[in-house]
Formats: structure tokens, sequence, C-alpha cells
């Protein structure tokens, strides 16, 4: 052992034997500076360096400074560096580095070309000395010096080279230990707490004529890109001297950062840096949050293949389509990815594919089949992962069983459903949305009880500051008929939500109103309703987007319908009427609105109209379930031999809904008539017990 280390000892010390310094064309070994430095001779030390290397006062103790540094003597460097005056070297090396070469006579120009070449190496290396001093000041934790002495550096070069460093002619090292300071001066700021000074020094390393290469840019680029995203200090917008007319300014930090995201990337692309993952990543994160998730997808179409996997490129391309909600190429893309000869067995994208099929009832069954396989896939570190799956597969067979064939399929469907949620929150207890779901499957299964307590755990989890839970529980109290309470659970809501995302609420508080029987103050809430709708659609303008439009929880057409409705119910068929023609200029063909047209000329007698009506809906939308059970209806009443037409729409339309109540009550009549005495009582069961658990709007309308 005792062999080994006086081997490494003696190796160190013949590194330090054989270590030379070249300047100015001559050469010195530096054993015999460093031992007079060890001796505390610094004095002596830099007058061996200004002798042997034909050096002047600056340039010797930056040349010290260095050796103390390189040896980790960072106390001893600072002692060195303490004594160079910075300024009287500066207005030294000033004019012989701005002087231009003569071009009249070559052996003048050449002249002149050393001297500046000279020049260049003396500023080389007393800049360098401060840039090491900063260094050796944030090694020892005094970080806001640090960054005084390396902004003095970029000071310094500033005055040197007024027009900026020069491309061809720099001295290398100068170009370095610049390069080096550009990069530090905002890091140094941001470690001591100075994020200001740190948003002018990325700006001013971005702006100024330092003669950065391109990887060094990146680098001050994406840093500053960082800084404002996950920050949280506001940068404003960059003063009014470095703005070009016409040019295009950002105006928070969001739009910087993905200003600054979007060069990287186009860099990326032309080859010019190498590429870097997590700028996509973080350009991802910064496009969620305004929700230009478009803007993303068009990015990742431009990145050249090789660059990422394309199972990569195709997940991400699909989570930026879904966003967009553009589900259907989301998940043809998520098709492609969970190929058996791709990655069939990727986790994320079972899960985000389960996710995008939950959402549509014809795509349910698929969907089933991903949430089953990403279950068997969250094993190891990804078990708590599972606890998603579960979520995603009761989702998705509760989705599954609106389409069900046959009542028993569907029984056996939603109770599946049920049981893959109540698993899931043995893994995922603290999940809100999943509480959330859970208290929808459980109020469609009329277990209001159940469904009021997750609507509360709900509300409780996230504060009440998502509108979802508020609703929910005023749903869940008005299927339990306690209408006032669900009207001021919904007052109670509307407080806490922001003007302008109140309408889905309002709509709810009207038809709370005409369960009280209320109509007068109905009126008057849809009306509110309708001030706010007008109201956000003239804010947006002509140019709102799809996004944009289907975002809104409450049309304007859904306000003139459910207008037309309330006065229809009150026999004021004129305001009816009115209401029904705002409602067509907005949409022309609409179900809801031939549905009210044909209710109110059922209840002014005009019976053959009314049932023409209700037909005329059926070509244009043949799952619209109202006028199924008004057609039945209708045919009921024709007499005996309509019945089994009658019949066969109302049955049609519990396939549809299952949970209609109307639909189960004229079945029943069509059964009584029919003289199935045995089913006639079934339907009136059904249609009394879903009288008594009948929500104001379908749980469906939150989700």
């Amino acid at each position: 052992m005792r062999r080994s280390q006086s081997r490494e000892s003696s190796e160190v010390e013949n590194e330090m034997e054989d270590r030379e310094v070249h300047v100015n064309g001559l050469c010195m070994k530096t054993s015999e500076v460093e031992a007079k430095l060890d001796e505390g001779n610094i004095q002596e030390a830099e007058s061996s360096l200004r002798e042997g290397l034909s050096l002047n006062f600056e340039e010797a103790r930056a040349l010290l400074g260095r050796l103390e540094y390189q040896r980790g003597n960072l106390e001893g460097a600072l002692r060195v560096f303490d004594g160079i005056d910075l300024q009287a070297a500066i207005q030294r090396l000033q004019p012989s580095l701005t002087e231009k070469p003569s071009s009249n006579r070559r052996k003048s120009s050449r002249g002149t070309e050393s001297v500046h070449a000279v020049s260049q190496h003396a500023a080389s290396l007393v800049l360098e000395a401060i840039f090491l001093k900063a260094k050796s000041l944030q090694k020892l934790g005094r970080v806001p010096e640090a960054a005084q002495e390396c902004k003095s550096v970029l000071d310094a070069v500033e005055r040197i080279f007024n027009n900026g460093i020069p491309d061809a002619i720099v001295d290398n090292k100068l170009q370095e230990t610049v390069s080096k300071a550009v990069e530090l001066l905002p890091e140094l700021w941001k470690h001591a707490g100075c994020y200001q000074e740190a948003m002018a020094a990325y700006r001013r390393a971005l702006l100024s004529q330092w003669n950065l290469g391109n990887e060094c840019c990146a680098r001050v680029q994406k840093g500053f890109a960082l800084f404002l995203l996950y920050s949280g200090v506001e940068a404003g917008a960059p003063s009014l001297a470095v703005q070009i007319d016409g040019s295009y300014v950002p105006r928070n930090n969001l739009e910087e950062a993905i200003l600054l995201l979007m060069i990287l990337l186009r860099k990326c692309y032309l080859g010019k840096i190498k590429w870097d993952h997590s700028v996509m990543e973080h350009f991802s994160f910064a496009l969620s949050l305004c929700g230009q998730t478009s803007v993303l997808a068009k990015q990742l179409e431009e990145v050249l293949p090789g660059v990422m996997h394309r199972c990569d490129r195709w997940n991400t391309l699909a989570l930026s389509y879904s966003a967009a909600g553009q589900n259907q190429a989301a998940l043809n893309l998520l098709r492609k990815s969970l190929h058996k000869h791709e990655k069939p067995n990727d986790l994320l994208a079972l899960l985000v594919a389960a996710k995008i099929c939950s959402e549509d009832a014809i795509l349910a069954s698929e969907g089933v089949q991903y949430a089953r396989r990403a279950i068997e896939n969250a094993q190891g570190t990804d078990l708590h992962l599972k606890g998603v799956g579960l979520c995603m597969l009761g989702l998705c067979l509760g989705r599954q069983a609106k389409t069900a064939s046959s009542d028993q399929e569907r029984c056996y469907l939603q109770s599946e459903a049920l049981k893959s949620l109540e698993e899931a929150t043995t893994y995922e207890r603290d999940n809100p949305d999943l509480i959330f779901e859970l208290g929808i499957q459980y109020a469609e299964h009329q277990n209001s009880n159940a469904a009021l307590r997750c609507a509360k755990q709900f509300i409780d989890a996230t504060g009440g500051s998502v509108q979802k839970g508020w609703r929910l529980l005023a749903l869940v109290l008005s299927a339990q008929q306690k209408y006032s309470e669900a009207e001021v659970v919904t007052d109670a809501a509307i407080d806490e939500t922001a003007k302008w995302e109140q309408g889905a609420l309002l709509r709810m508080k009207a038809k709370l109103k005409i369960s009280q029987s209320l109509p007068m103050e109905a009126g008057e809430t849809y009306k509110l309703l309708l001030a706010l709708v007008q109201a956000q659609r003239k804010s947006f303008g002509p140019l709102r987007s799809l996004s944009q439009v289907e975002d809104d929880k409450v049309s304007e057409f859904e306000v003139w319908q459910g207008l037309a409705n309330l006065y229809s119910s009150l026999s004021h068929w004129r305001d009816a009427e009115i209401c029904l023609e705002k409602a067509r200029a907005l949409r022309q063909y609409s179900a809801a609105t031939l549905h009210t047209e044909g209710v109110m000329n059922e209840a002014r007698g005009q019976i053959q109209e009314a049932f023409a009506t209700h037909c005329n809906v059926l070509p244009l939308d043949p799952t619209y379930v109202p006028c199924k059970v008004a057609v039945g209806a209708l045919l009921w009443k024709m007499g005996s031999k309509s019945l089994p037409v009658a019949r066969s729409f109302l049955s049609d339309a519990l396939k549809l809904e299952p949970t209609n109540r109307s639909a189960w009550y004229y079945l029943g009549m069509v059964h009584r008539d029919d003289g199935r005495v045995a089913d006639a009582s079934d339907c009136f069961q059904a249609a009394s017990m879903l009288e008594e658990s009948d929500p104001i709007e379908s749980f469906t309308s939150i989700t």
C-alpha cells in the first residue's frame, strides 16, 4: 500500500515538473514558480515569470492566478487575482486592439498584425484571470461577488471591441473565455437570487455580438427558455432599444420561451446543433400550457426520420392530436405504434388509446382490449399505473354498455365497469378524477347515496376549484328531488366560478327553477345565460377557432332552445316561435328544434302536423330519443292498429336510453292496451322508479 502511494505521489511530482507555460514565443517550466508560491513568495514568483517570459505586471499576475487555480488553491488564486488592475490593463490594450492594420505597405501591415496578435494574447490572459477569479468565488460560495466579476469580463470585452468580437482574427483562447463568461453570468445571477439581473444577462448574451458558436448559443437559449418557463418570474418584453420595427415581440414569458424553443428546434432540423430530446419535451409542455398542441404536431412532423424513434414520434403526435380534439387521427397513430411489429406493449400508448376509445361508444370495445393489455403490462416499476388501467377499463365498459344489444348484456357491462372502478380506487385512493368517474357510475346505477358521497369527496379533494364536482353534486341532489338544496349548491358554485365559465351552472339553475314550478325565475336565469353567451361570442369575434367553439359549455343555440321549451310549456306560443326562429338561424337542421315544434303542434291539437314533424327528425338523427318516444306515444294514441309500431319505436328508444322514464311509461300503456298486463306492470314500475331518481340533466352532460 505504501509503495502504491509513493508511486502515485512521485507521478504527480513528475507531472508538476513537466508542466510548461508558453507565452510570447517563450517557454518556461512551472516547477520553480510553483515552489515559490508554495513558500508564499508571490512577488518572487511574479518576477520569475516576468523575466522568463517577458510579461508585464498584469500578465504575470494572471498567469500566476491560473496556476494557483489549476492546483486547486482557490484562496491563493484569489490573493493573486486581487492584485490585478483590470481597468488599467483594458486602457492599455484597447488602442492596440481597435487599431486597424494598414493596407498601404505589406511590411507595416505585418508589423501591425503581430502587435495586434500580442495585444489579443495579453487581453486573453487578463480576461481569463478575471473569469477564473469569478469561478473561484463561485466555488467558495461567494456567488454575488462571482457574478460581479463575471460581468466585469463582459463589460471589458465590450469596451475593448466596440463593434463586437471579430470573427476571423480573434484569439481562440480569448473567444473561449468570452463564451464561458456569457454562459456563466446568468447562472450566477440565478444562484444569487437576482432574477431580474439573470434576465438581463440572458438577453445581453443573445443580443450582443459575442461571436458565440452554435452549441454555446444553443445552450444559452435553452437556459433562458427554461428560466422563462419554470422560474415564476415575469420577464416583461425586451427593451425598446433592441426591438426592430415590424418584428414580433413576445408579450409574456410563455411566448418568449416558445419562440426560443422553436429557434432551437429549427437549428436541430438544419443540422447546426445536435438533437436534444429534452428541447422537444419542454416545447411540448409550453404549448400544452396555452392549448396550442396543433402547433406541436406540426413541429413533430418536421422532425427528420432517424432523429426520434418512430413509435415515440407517433405517440407524441397522438397526444398532440388528441388534445387538439382530433381523436380519430390520434387513435390511428396509436394503432400503428401498438402494432405487433412495433411496440405492442407500450404501457402509456395503451392507456392513451383506451382513454380515447372511452369517449366513443362505437370504439369502446376496442378500448376494453387496450385497457386489459395495459393492466397486464403494469408490473414492477409501472405497478402504480395499474390503477389507471383499471379506471380506463371501467370507463370503456361503461361506454360499451350504452350500445349493448340486450338488457342482460347492459347490466353485466355496467356491473363490470363499476367493479373495475372500485378496484382502481385501491391503487389510486387519492385520485380526484377517479373518484369523480366512480360517482358518475354510481349515479347512473341509481345509487344516489354513493354518488353523493363521491361528489363531496371530489369537491374536498379539489378544494371546490373544479366546476364538474359542483355540477355532479347538484345533479345527484336533483335526482333525489331535493331541488332547493341543488339550487343552493349551484349558487355556491356560481360564486366560486369566473364569469366566463358560469354558462353550464346558469343552465342548471334555470332547469332547477322549472322543476320547482318557478317559470318566471327560470326565464330570468335564461336571459342572464343568453347575455353571457352572446358576450362570449362577441369577445372572441369572427376569428374564433373550432377548438374554442367546442370548449364552450353552453352555446347560444341551446339557450334559445331552452327558452322555446319554457315558453311552450307555458303555452306562450308566440314567444316560443320567436325563440325557435332564433335557434334555427344558428342551426338550421336540428333534431331538438323540430322536436320542440312537434310538441307545440301536439299541445295546440295539431296531431297530424306534430306526427309529421317528429317523423322528419328521424332521417335527420335516427338516434334522437325524445322524437322516438314522441312518435311512439302518438301512435299509441291513434288506436290499437298502431300499437305494434308504437311498441317498436319505444323499444328502440329504450335501447338507446334505458333510463328514459317517458319511454317506459308509454311502453307500459302500449302493453296494457295490448293485453300484456304483466309487462305493463313492469314498465310502470320502472317508470315510477326512474321518476324518483330522474336528474334535471343527464349525468353524461358533465363529462
